[in-house]
């Protein structure tokens, strides 16, 4: 997957995927998506359309509503993302921010969740983030979810053994992917280049079997990786 450009020898633009139960919201979409350089290979109206489209279109990313008739937008993340084969990466778009809904989306595989009155210009990025591998998530939404999981008690229960491998290293890039920073301001805390970050955001996501950092905040939180009160950038 790789970014849309132009000239001699460019790669192919971004394939993706349009759902959403209104019409008009969906032509809003491709628009944007088009005057972007983005190659909009469908549109469905419904969540059993959506798996069908997905699997016969492959597209590279999936716009996903959430509230459609017939299969609503996180079972049909779920299918897709489990699907054969599966490579798309699916943002769930919606016009609410509940809790639920934010969750339900994370452990169905979403690599993104954003408000549908995101700018033009944060869904085109969020589009191009999420296919290379990034994870996207309106700060407010982030906030939210980290918060959540903070207030939690501690389980008490022993680390995976996969997290229990991690490098001291590698355990502090975790934390602050799961606090909500980007690469740079990572590489700035740990005096690292923000290539080297990049590097042990991929290793993480390998030895950890996990898609992205959205899913590295989760097992995070969920394995006590992160204490209570970090989520707002504090140390301890």
């Amino acid at each position: 997957m790789s970014a849309p450009s132009e000239g001699p020898g460019a790669t192919a633009p971004l394939r993706v995927l349009v759902v959403d139960d209104q019409e008009l919201v969906r032509a809003g979409f491709r628009l944007i998506l088009e005057r972007a350089g983005f190659d909009v290979v469908g549109e469905a109206g419904d969540g059993l359309q959506a798996i069908e489209l997905a699997d016969a279109l492959q597209p590279d990313v999936v716009l996903m509503d959430v509230r459609m008739p017939r299969l609503d937008g996180i079972e049909a993340t779920r299918t897709i993302l489990a699907g054969p084969g599966a490579a798309a990466r699916v943002i769930v778009l919606t016009t609410f921010d509940l809790d639920e809904y934010v969750y339900g989306a994370i452990r169905a595989g979403a690599s993104g969740y954003l408000l549908k009155d995101v700018s033009p210009s944060g869904l085109v990025s969020a589009v191009r983030a999420v296919a290379e591998g990034e994870a996207m998530l309106a700060p407010t939404v982030l906030a939210r979810m980290l918060d959540a999981y903070a207030s939690r008690p501690p389980r008490g229960i022993p680390l995976p053994p996969a997290v229990a491998r991690l490098t001291d290293r590698e355990r502090e890039v975790a934390r602050l992917v799961a606090r909500g920073l980007p690469n740079p301001e990572i590489a700035g805390q740990l005096y690292l280049s923000e290539a080297t970050v990049k590097t042990y955001v991929s290793r993480l996501l390998t030895k950890l079997g996990l898609r992205d950092r959205v899913q590295i905040a989760v097992l995070a939180y969920e394995t006590g990786l992160v204490r209570v009160g970090e989520s707002r950038g504090q140390d301890g």
